[in-house]
């Protein structure tokens, strides 16, 4: 045991020292890469730099040394990166949100939520109705909150539903109805237009895409919501359907379970604070969702603008509020207990060095350009996207998902301004699709990392044979489905 402690602890120092040699010596390598400038070259290695320290070491010091590298590097001085990095206002609203969504866990709303999926007594008798619900229910909460929280709260309640019909570590059943429960908390990964990853897409796409005729190029936030939900659906429906039709577990046991067996244990009824807290938090989405939807309603025109800000508000209000002595959010508890630190340090570096990448100074747009432009003359909108989707789910599965739709967004815009093509649509389904398939190896999200973890239950075989046929099947509804829908809506 203490020998493959320690060659675990010499690989992690070899993979950190190959992670920062990168960001240190890549400049120097003889490549002579058409466009890139110098500056581009350093800031090259410090991306590549990053990308190997998140996948092979650990995201929150990687993302913190990739910040602290730009500071020391041409690009910029320490000050002003810092500046940038952590003063833009998609960070403040990624931290804030993720506050919020913290306190619902912290004060477990969530909980709640998932209890009241978990108990429609419609699906009594009804395994894969059962199944059904329960995905509707991890999609919405990892929308709306993360997707973490459906897999820490459904899975120990499934382990006790297993127990309690008989089913054993190793049956079938249960490894699908655990990797369902991963599939759909990522397909509500990027539903949200405010919040987690899909906020960081989709504003900086909006930043790198100033440079394009017409730009800034901003994605109607309503719309996106009405993609990302209707495909969503879809592919849940589809996915229960194959792991019933096609995967085929023996599911007789489930038969015989009663969902008011939960209520053996109920949860308490919400206290005020818990209800001050949910009404907050919904105040906030509307807050974050009604400019977009309905533009011209009275007060929208002052809303829109403060946006970013509507979150840090509400937690400050929060947190003055008391009810029996206790604030409605304890913003310390949250944050020491709650809040998903290395998924918020991914962001930051993920965001700033997109932006860095897409800068003039590097040169790194003009080389995708020059690389580029001979293969999609004439290539058609649909096939674009096709090819991009497709390149999207392979790399997304091999390096982190959010870093791939940075690296994607400046070739759509490329093909969009050699085209005259409408980005909207392309980029919204990229965006949506590299997110939520990034499901098969644990580098692709860390959502897929904890599937790949539980091999008590899930043996690693077992996850790539299901996991793939489902990223395929989500490709497919994203095509024929995708397509239409956006370029209607968008």
């Amino acid at each position: 045991m203490a020998n493959a402690v320690d060659k675990k602890e010499r690989m992690l120092m070899i993979h950190a020292l190959i992670g920062a040699g990168l960001m240190l010596f890549f400049r120097y390598l003889p490549i002579n890469l058409p466009e890139v400038t110098p500056v581009g070259m350093e800031v090259l290695g410090i991306f590549l730099g990053t990308l190997y320290l998140w996948t092979f070491v650990d995201p929150i010091w990687g993302s913190i040394l990739s910040i602290g590298m730009l500071g020391f590097s041409s690009y910029s001085n320490m000050n002003a990166v810092l500046s940038e990095a952590f003063g833009s206002p998609v960070t403040i609203q990624v931290l804030f949100m993720q506050i919020m969504s913290g306190g619902l866990a912290m004060y477990k709303i969530s909980a709640y939520i998932g209890r009241y999926f978990l108990t429609r007594k419609f699906t009594n008798g009804k395994p894969w109705l059962f199944m059904g619900v329960i995905c509707v229910g991890c999609y919405f909460i990892a929308g709306f909150i993360n997707a973490f929280t459906p897999i820490f709260v459904l899975w120990p309640v499934l382990y006790g539903i297993f127990d309690e019909v008989g089913y054993k570590k190793g049956d079938a059943f249960p490894r699908v109805a655990l990797t369902m429960v991963v599939v759909a908390s990522l397909i509500g990964f990027p539903m949200a237009p405010f919040a987690q990853n899909g906020l960081a897409l989709l504003s900086n796409f909006e930043k790198i895409s100033a440079e394009m005729p017409g730009g800034p190029i901003i994605v109607n936030s309503g719309a996106y919501l009405a993609i990302a939900i209707i495909l969503g659906m879809i592919m849940i429906v589809a996915a229960v359907l194959f792991c019933k039709f096609v995967l085929r577990p023996d599911v007789s046991k489930m038969k015989q379970f009663d969902v008011e067996s939960l209520n053996r244990n109920p949860l308490p009824p919400m206290n005020a604070q818990q209800k001050a807290y949910c009404i907050g938090f919904i105040l906030v989405i509307l807050g974050l969702m009604l400019p977009s939807l309905f533009p011209t309603l009275p007060g929208m025109a002052f809303l829109k603008p403060a946006v970013y800000g509507i979150a840090m508000i509400a937690v400050a209000i929060m947190a003055a509020i008391r009810i029996k002595g206790e604030p409605i959010m304890d913003i310390a508890k949250v944050l020491s207990t709650n809040m998903s630190w290395g998924a918020y340090f991914i962001i930051v570096a993920a965001v700033f060095l997109g932006s860095v990448l897409t800068n003039p100074a590097t040169g790194v747009s003009a080389f995708l350009a020059y690389i580029l432009s001979p293969i999609f003359q004439g290539m058609s909108p649909v096939v674009f996207i096709i090819l991009i989707l497709a390149m999207g789910g392979v790399l997304t599965n091999i390096c982190n998902s959010l870093v791939i739709g940075m690296i994607l967004q400046p070739i759509i815009i490329t093909y969009c301004v050699q085209t005259g093509a409408d980005p909207r649509p392309i980029v919204t389904l990229m965006i949506q699709f590299v997110l939520l398939s990034a499901a098969v190896t644990p580098a692709a999200s860390p959502f897929a990392a904890i599937l790949h973890s539980n091999k008590e239950w899930i043996p690693t075989k077992y996850v790539y044979k299901y996991t793939l046929p489902i990223v395929l099947i989500e490709l497919i509804i994203t095509l024929l489905v995708g397509i239409p829908l956006a370029n209607i809506l968008l």
